[in-house]
């Protein structure tokens, strides 16, 4: 017998085969790529959630798990909260960005102290971890806290109203170890419009663009998310470092004001910058937003038809909700987003934002920062790449975030930006 063409058959074969039969599930593509760049998450609101639970009082918080933190009975009802130790570690979380946020208010002095206190309760709680938590200045003290197998943190300050329209308080807050600034929250403030609100400057003002500039010089990233479109162009024609959407959806996926539009991505993808995607499901979901919209109207139709009877509308609102509950999304929703910002601008300049503890619901899947895995194991089936998904988890905001200090290195030699104060 002829061995030769059954030997190369063989060998073909096995040339053929070999790849397939190496190839990783997407589960292990996933694992792989976020034991290599663990996750560096743009917005989580466990400082807003310590505010509002504990009144900012943690030295007897457990924060290794909180998943007992529901409080059913209370009015209105609170769910637990979404992140601890234990689940950041199960969610291959290697940095986050805690958000000092305070809300929307006209009378900044007060939102200048409440953020104050919102990055001192950030750092006290970080000081009871030591082997677990870490507050990183820069790039490589994050990089060299991660290596270490601790969650690096940076902060960042939810809405302008947290510097009460002075560029001497923005500079003070970068000092205590502030290094993002989202432009607005829900409603406009002097210097900036909102998504969220009715337009009155049409973008930024002088003031606003003197803010992106000196933020540019000291090394705070400009974040873009709650910000009209219009302020996004303004803030993007002005910066000269990278800018991110600590927290964003696309609106080609869900025409929610808050997402990012198309006309804006080539912008960001020209200034180096990134989108953050959130998983807020009225974000996400546009079935979500509709029941959401379909809700804010029943409320006001039922308090217009019971003036003098609050309990009656409470009642007939409580009906509704029964008969109309909100729409479950789910992770491939989530994933939706990230698909069209890599059609449309590329893997390069996409993030992850969850948005954590500053939300009452999550995808299914999703539910906590345990989730992330998930997500990626989405993206590896709809054939995502390991170094795609390293890119996604951390290495595109360690890009960024490199670029913004490399900017204000450069400026070491510029004069901060001086405004007048009142006499």
């Amino acid at each position: 017998m002829n061995k030769a063409p059954l030997l190369v058959g063989l060998a073909a074969f096995a040339l053929i085969s070999t790849p397939a039969m190496a190839q990783k599930s997407p589960e292990a593509t996933a694992e792989a790529a976020l034991k290599k760049a663990p996750v560096f998450d743009g917005h989580n609101d466990v400082p807003w959630a310590l505010r509002g639970r504990e009144g900012n009082v943690i030295n007897g918080f457990d924060f290794v798990d909180t998943t007992d933190t529901a409080k059913p009975d209370a009015t209105p009802p609170v769910i637990a909260m979404h992140t601890d130790l234990q689940r950041l570690r199960k969610g291959h979380v290697g940095a986050q960005f805690w958000s000092v946020y305070v809300p929307a208010n006209t009378n900044e002095q007060q939102a200048v102290q409440q953020t104050l206190e919102q990055i001192d309760v950030t750092k006290r709680l970080v000081a009871r971890y030591p082997n677990d938590l870490a507050l990183a200045a820069s790039s490589a003290e994050l990089e060299k806290a991660m290596k270490a197998g601790k969650i690096a943190g940076m902060m960042g300050m939810e809405g302008g109203q947290s510097i009460g329209s002075s560029l001497a308080v923005l500079r003070q807050m970068y000092d205590l170890g502030v290094r993002y600034m989202t432009l607005t929250h829900s409603k406009n403030i002097p210097w900036a419009d909102s998504a969220t609100d009715a337009p009155v400057l049409d973008g930024l003002n002088d003031f606003g663009r003197q803010v992106v500039r000196e933020m540019n010089r000291i090394g705070m990233i400009v974040d873009l998310s709650h910000v009209s479109e219009a302020t996004m162009k303004d803030a993007l024609e002005v910066a000269k470092a990278p800018v991110i959407f600590s927290h964003s959806g696309v609106r080609a996926v869900n025409p929610h004001p808050r997402n990012v539009p198309d006309s804006v991505q080539p912008l960001v993808k020209a200034n180096g910058g990134i989108v953050m995607v959130v998983f807020l499901p009225s974000f996400l979901d546009a079935d979500v937003r509709v029941q959401g919209l379909a809700r804010t109207a029943e409320d006001a139709r039922l308090k217009a038809l019971y003036p003098g009877d609050p309990v009656a509308a409470k009642a007939a609102l409580a009906a509704w909700d029964a008969a109309n509950p909100v729409p479950k999304t789910n992770v491939q929703k989530v994933a939706d987003h990230i698909d069209h910002l890599k059609k449309t601008i590329g893997v390069d300049h996409i993030g992850l934002g969850g948005d954590y503890d500053g939300m009452d619901s999550a995808p299914v899947g999703m539910e906590d920062v345990s989730g992330y895995p998930a997500l990626f194991t989405e993206l590896a089936k709809r054939g995502y790449s390991q170094a795609e998904l390293e890119k996604i988890a951390s290495g595109n905001m360690l890009r960024v975030l490199k670029a913004v200090e490399a900017y204000a290195a450069s400026q070491k030699g510029e004069p901060p930006i001086e405004t007048p104060v009142a006499k």
